[in-house]
């Protein structure tokens, strides 16, 4: 598989990117990232648009991709609805947008998250601008699309999250997950698990298009 990731420098784009590296299947990974990481790897290329919203100047780049891994995103804490509907919403749809133009064949997976409102309806912002999203990807001419909904993540090998209030977050509860995972084994996902199922469904498909964290264990749980 070559795979386009969105997002590697989060934790769970570090975690997603860490898998295709490690599987035998994927030839190529082109990440599209804000800033370089200066990670290095024989199947790894990095590339830095000028622009997020318009990926013109790099769209000579990204045709013969059977695979989008879009796990880009920011917190809403602070923001007005216009304000993340704009860095969501705007910013996923004018990446999926130029891709399911450019590689009709490919299959588009979208990390958005536990809770999200498919009605767009709903009383919570966040939700709703990811169920917005959600549908419109689903809209496209995908080869195949999916979302992912995961609920509390456990990272692992070191990868940390670059929103302050999270790290704080999982510096308090890292040693208490391995007894969580234990009560809840279908609710917290371990980094390993979220990058595992993404390639799992790429290859094989998912009975259903939109994944809760149950169905993402359970696709990560598949040997490749």
């Amino acid at each position: 598989m070559n795979i386009i990731l969105f997002g590697a420098t989060g934790m769970v784009g570090q975690g997603v990117l860490r898998e295709c590296l490690l599987a035998s299947d994927v030839q190529r990974v082109l990440s599209i990232v804000r800033n370089p990481s200066g990670q290095q790897h024989a199947k790894l290329r990095e590339v830095v648009p000028t622009d997020f919203y318009d990926l013109s100047s790099i769209e000579s780049e990204l045709t013969g991709y059977d695979v989008c891994f879009f796990t880009l995103g920011v917190t809403s804490a602070g923001m007005a609805e216009q304000q993340y509907n704009h860095v969501t919403y705007d910013l996923t749809l004018a990446a999926a947008k130029l891709l399911a133009r450019l590689n009709s064949g490919m299959t588009f997976i979208y990390v958005s998250g536990a809770g999200t409102d498919s009605t767009e309806s709903g009383r919570i912002m966040w939700a709703r601008v990811k169920g917005k999203t959600e549908n419109a990807i689903l809209r496209l001419s995908f080869k195949a699309a999916y979302m992912f909904r995961p609920g509390f993540i456990q990272p692992l090998h070191g990868v940390t999250s670059k929103t302050k209030s999270y790290r704080v977050f999982y510096a308090i509860t890292m040693p208490i997950f391995p007894i969580l995972k234990s009560i809840f084994p279908r609710h917290i996902a371990t980094i390993e698990e979220i990058g595992r199922a993404m390639l799992n469904v790429a290859r094989r498909g998912f009975p259903k298009s939109v994944l809760e964290a149950g169905d993402i264990i359970q696709a990560g749980s598949v040997t490749a």
